[in-house]
């Protein structure tokens, strides 16, 4: 697959290197030449000149073959355009953009163009190293206000309803993992040993929800 990626700063040369060894083609773009050097001498694909929103620098890059496009420069702004452009104009299937204010990222999903928005994401990955398994959030959203997790539960969890855990909790069940199989779980579906249960939690409450699952429930 022919690969366009506007920005060479550490990201971008960092993903045109994965594509290579990968064996894409790859193109990257970037206004200032000696951002390039990044590359190093193994990089065997398309150095292109100029700004990632430019019709004709894209057209240069290949654009219009291309089956993926990476916007992934220093600017919000520049991404989201550069990105619009290849999936509007030249219906590049695959386009992603990094966005740093993750509060406009939602408005860019909106749009059709997913968005990596950096400091939710890096956070996330920190706690996934810092943290024990099962407690770092396996998705969160653009805005980076609701989070996806496995929540480890204390034993005596076992035998009681998903109502109970999100009553105690304030999380809501969204799946359960069980023998391998996942499990869309009604308020009354009893949990079971070696359940794993995925729940939606606001990310200011991830602790406190964690918390709470990992202590033996209040008896009634």
């Amino acid at each position: 697959m022919h690969v366009v990626i506007m920005g060479c700063g550490r990201v971008g040369a960092s993903l045109a290197a994965a594509l290579g060894r990968l064996d894409h083609e790859v193109a990257v773009v970037d206004k200032s030449r000696q951002a390039f050097r990044r590359l190093g001498s193994e990089f065997h694909g398309l150095q292109v000149t100029g700004n990632g929103f430019d019709r004709q620098v894209l057209v240069e890059a290949g654009i219009e073959r291309a089956g993926a496009f990476a916007a992934v420069s220093s600017g919000d702004n520049s991404n989201i355009i550069s990105a619009r452009v290849a999936r509007e104009t030249f219906g590049v299937e695959h386009v992603v953009a990094r966005i740093y204010d993750h509060k406009r990222a939602a408005v860019y999903e909106r749009l059709g163009i997913p968005t990596v928005a950096t400091v939710p994401w890096t956070t996330d990955r920190f706690l996934r190293t810092l943290l024990p398994d099962g407690v770092a959030t396996s998705w969160r959203d653009p805005t980076g206000t609701m989070a996806l997790l496995q929540l480890p539960l204390h034993e005596n969890w076992v035998g009681r309803s998903v109502r109970d855990l999100q009553d105690a909790t304030g999380a809501r069940v969204a799946f359960i993992m069980r023998f391998g199989t996942g499990v869309l779980p009604k308020p009354k579906t009893v949990l079971q040993a070696d359940d794993l249960v995925y729940v939606a939690a606001h990310s200011g409450t991830v602790s406190d929800v964690t918390s709470v699952a990992a202590r033996a429930p209040e008896e009634d």
